[in-house]
């Protein structure tokens, strides 16, 4: 029963990045790269803290770091930029499934021979992610920001297969926002002109939110939690995080999901599901 209650803990903390972006930039008290920026800083202040407190502060080297810390930058910026106008949701749901086609394309790179089933799986995953991001009516988001946060995802798919070899997954996270973070600071600032410059008290606080307690803390409960998982556990369980954003995106900032998003859901997610349940043989 604690082992479901803190993965559950961490996929609502997932689910509240989503919420809690959405909510700060819909607001217009911050701009996405503000946003980003803070939430960076914030979680590379945490994870260090709680690396050094377990006496891991010495991963700065590694396998992995470069692009790691590019992956990271990818998914943290695209993130914010996306909810610019897509729903929380929505935005969850592209993400999800982005990582999910992107780290089936790394295995295959890597030299991974999917089975039948991954590969109905990824095609399904892909299938309606393509579909949701078709131009169509009035319902079909908006190509440039889909496109942002299919980046974002990818950027997060990168990260995870560089960090599939970190020996110690929290001090190889931490040494990667440190890192990250500096960067993060120019290319905020490159992405400056023009963006919107307000920086309010409730954005700035949301941002430290998203940053230390559903990043920092949540990637932290996560790898605490991972190793006691089986494999097929733990990717089943991300299924919920999409469900569970666009919910509090319903209940709190009033964003009813649309038949289409309600349709590639079904899809992208029934895709992964397939790709990582294991099948029956009769």
């Amino acid at each position: 029963m604690r082992l479901f209650l803190l993965t559950s803990l961490t996929m609502l903390a997932f689910a509240a990045n989503s919420i809690l972006n959405r909510a700060a930039l819909s607001s217009g008290g911050i701009g996405p790269e503000a946003f980003g920026t803070i939430r960076l800083w914030s979680g590379a202040i945490v994870l260090m803290a709680l690396a050094l407190i377990k006496g891991r502060g010495d991963a700065m080297r590694g396998p992995g770091r470069i692009a790691g810390v590019g992956g990271l930058l990818l998914y943290i910026y695209g993130f914010s930029a996306a909810y610019v106008a897509l729903d929380a949701g929505l935005g969850a749901l592209i993400l999800f499934g982005t990582v999910q086609v992107t780290m089936f394309a790394g295995a295959i790179a890597a030299g991974e021979r999917p089975g039948p089933a991954r590969w109905l799986g990824a095609v399904l995953a892909f299938g309606g992610l393509a579909w949701l991001l078709w131009p169509g009516d009035e319902t079909a988001p908006s190509l440039w920001h889909g496109g942002l946060m299919a980046a974002a995802g990818f950027g997060w798919g990168a990260y995870s297969l560089a960090g599939r070899r970190a020996r110690d997954p929290l001090a190889s996270t931490a040494a990667n926002f440190v890192m990250a973070a500096p960067l993060g600071l120019l290319l905020g600032a490159v992405m400056l002109p023009g963006s919107n410059m307000t920086l309010s008290g409730g954005g700035i606080v949301l941002a430290v939110v998203s940053g230390a307690i559903t990043s920092g803390l949540g990637y932290a409960l996560w790898y605490s939690v991972l190793p006691r998982l089986p494999g097929t556990v733990a990717a089943v369980a991300q299924l919920t995080v999409p469900v569970i954003a666009a919910g509090g995106g319903a209940a709190l900032l009033a964003e009813a999901p649309s038949p289409r998003f309600l349709f590639a859901a079904l899809v992208v997610l029934g895709g992964v599901a397939v790709s990582v349940l294991p099948m029956r043989r009769g």
